[in-house]
């Protein structure tokens, strides 16, 4: 993204120049799905495609918001003291459920500001485009005003908009993935505890490709937080018997030995994927640190399996990408990534077999749903930060 592009942009819509540049980057995650709301670990990584942000402080109370991705909406305005959800105001609502929930935690935002927007991580699908806009609202609150918010609570504000102010009842994993991430590596997060390690990703002679199934998943609409319910039935069922807070404090063995204490099958398939997803991004983590590409790409598989037959969350897009990667010579492994549901799945792939892939995954694909799915290869970078402005002509 080119900060000159946006610079121009700014000048344009607000009549006037900005003063600071931020970033916020989506994030895919490697192994770990569905687990982040049920205690367990996920194995995200932020990517190099985010959202961009230009802006500079007004001198009074108004906040002035222009997205270039939505034109068609216009400059959104509204007061520093006018905070509620509207639904007329679109997108721009992840902005102001951040700037409204970072006042309530006492900090001060002394004025207004206008601010453009980019984003180049495809809308809708699943690599979290909501999550980077929260981050990025965050960054650029912290920075403008020398708010000095830690880290760490600006992700929890971020997953509370998300919860709260938008009504998706998601886990922290994307919130934390963008506000944490780093060049290279992948992050092993307890969901539980918070508790999180670095894991170096070593690509060498490899690609991750992003296959977009270009199927808009809308998560608040979508049977995500039916999914979540079962999982608590699961939990409640199973807490009968075991002291647990949750169904990622569990191994295989015990899950196998205690799960006729679900008495809905289809419940305990969902509790089966959540405990066994849960050990197979632990070990993800150690086949990575070991330098086993291979097996890593194995337990991918199985989570992919385990995601279409047990969490039933795949759909024939998504099963249909992944089985025509498997097909595929020079691949290490492939899963959907996300909530599923449509959206986006993720395959590792020698690099002088990229372009083949692309071809042949992306003919089968069109071939069986009847329109295009888009391919990305995508970098491991940092998480949300603030970026130099380029020298002004």
């Amino acid at each position: 993204m080119n900060i000159t592009k946006l610079t121009n942009a700014f000048r344009e819509i607000f009549d006037t120049q900005p003063e600071r540049a931020f970033f916020a980057p989506g994030r895919i995650n490697l192994i770990g799905e569905h687990t982040d709301y049920n205690g367990g670990h996920v194995f995200p990584c932020a990517i190099t495609y985010g959202t961009f942000a230009v802006a500079r402080k007004r001198e009074d109370n108004l906040i002035r918001l222009y997205s270039v991705n939505f034109p068609d909406k216009g400059i959104i305005e509204f007061d520093l003291t006018q905070l509620d959800y509207e639904k007329k105001h679109n997108w721009a609502n992840y902005p102001k459920g951040m700037i409204r929930y970072i006042k309530e935690a006492g900090f001060v935002i002394p004025s207004g500001f206008e601010c453009l927007i980019e984003g180049n991580i495809p809308n809708g699908a699943g690599l979290s485009s909501s999550a980077s806009i929260e981050l990025l609202t965050g960054v650029l609150l912290n920075g403008m005003f020398e708010l000095g918010i830690p880290r760490l609570d600006m992700i929890k504000l971020g997953k509370k908009v998300e919860n709260e102010f938008i009504g998706v009842n998601s886990g922290i994993m994307d919130q934390f993935a963008i506000g944490m991430g780093k060049k290279d590596a992948g992050i092993l997060l307890d969901c539980q505890t918070l508790k999180y390690e670095y894991a170096p990703i070593q690509l060498e002679g490899y690609k991750i490709l992003i296959m977009n199934t270009n199927k808009r998943r809308e998560l608040a609409d979508s049977k995500y937080n039916e999914r979540r319910g079962e999982c608590e039935e699961a939990l409640s069922q199973l807490q009968q018997k075991l002291p647990i807070e949750a169904l990622g404090q569990l191994t295989e063995a015990e899950f196998e030995e205690n799960q006729t204490l679900i008495a809905n099958e289809t419940v305990r398939k969902r509790a089966k994927h959540a405990v066994y997803e849960n050990r197979r991004t632990l070990k993800a983590l150690q086949e990575l640190k070991a330098g086993n590409l291979e097996a890593f790409g194995q337990l991918m598989n199985q989570s992919h399996i385990s995601l279409r037959d047990d969490y039933e969350v795949t759909g024939v897009e998504l099963d249909s990408l992944v089985v025509a990667a498997w097909n595929q010579p020079g691949v290490i492994g492939a899963r959907m990534t996300g909530a599923g549901f449509g959206g986006c799945a993720i395959a590792i792939v020698e690099n002088e077999k990229v372009e083949s892939f692309i071809t042949n995954v992306g003919a089968v694909y069109q071939g069986k749903i009847g329109y295009q799915a888009d391919f990305y290869v995508a970098s491991i970078g940092d998480g949300a930060k603030e970026i130099q402005m380029e020298a002004f002509e």
